[in-house]
């Protein structure tokens, strides 16, 4: 069985919405316009495109991301990792060329079956819809959460209001950084 990281930049308050700049959220550009930036405290992201196999997204961060990452040196390792994108009305003409092979899933039991396929970890990056939804069906495996010592009030939170039994997590990795983020990696206790 394959693992599901979510990856997040999250305020303390939990909102996951437009932290690099995405139009429509009021307090859009929140992960460098109110910290200090420090290259250690995003040692965990790439480690994450080193030990990655696959993309999982939702239609809105594929649309958002498949635009820029593609051309990016930064996220040249994901450039040739297989991505899977999550959506109920995406078609194969919506997908872009320059980014290697993407399978589009039509459901939330379409990951299930994905993680039980051969291969290594799958990360999902952004999606705070589908992550929500991944969330409350019991598919994530561990969280790596990049927390910002902001309180931003509304906005896309990463984890649902749904009502569910409780989910245990053990903390496994964590570090403050002198700018106040947190890195904090749990594994989800199934």
């Amino acid at each position: 069985m394959r693992t599901l990281i979510s990856t997040a930049f999250i305020s303390l308050d939990g909102v996951v919405e437009g932290p690099g700049g995405e139009p429509g959220y009021r307090n859009s550009g929140w992960t460098f316009k109110d910290v200090d930036f420090l290259p250690e405290a995003f040692e965990l992201k790439g480690r994450e495109q080193k030990e990655a196999s696959a993309i999982l997204l939702g239609r809105t961060s594929y649309e958002a991301f498949s635009a820029v990452w593609p051309d990016m040196a930064e996220f040249a390792d994901y450039k040739v990792m297989p991505k899977y994108v999550v959506s109920t009305t995406l078609t194969e003409d919506d997908l872009v060329t320059n980014w290697s092979e993407t399978t589009i899933l039509r459901s939330i039991d379409d990951v299930a079956a994905l993680k039980e396929t051969e291969g290594g970890p799958i990360i999902v990056h952004g999606s705070a819809s589908l992550n929500q939804a991944l969330s409350d069906a019991g598919l994530i495996d561990r969280y790596h959460l990049l927390v910002f010592p902001l309180l931003l009030g509304a906005g896309k939170r990463l984890f649902s209001a749904t009502d569910k039994d409780t989910q245990k997590l053990k903390l496994v990795e964590h570090e403050a950084y002198a700018n106040g983020l947190q890195k904090q990696v749990f594994d989800v206790l199934h």
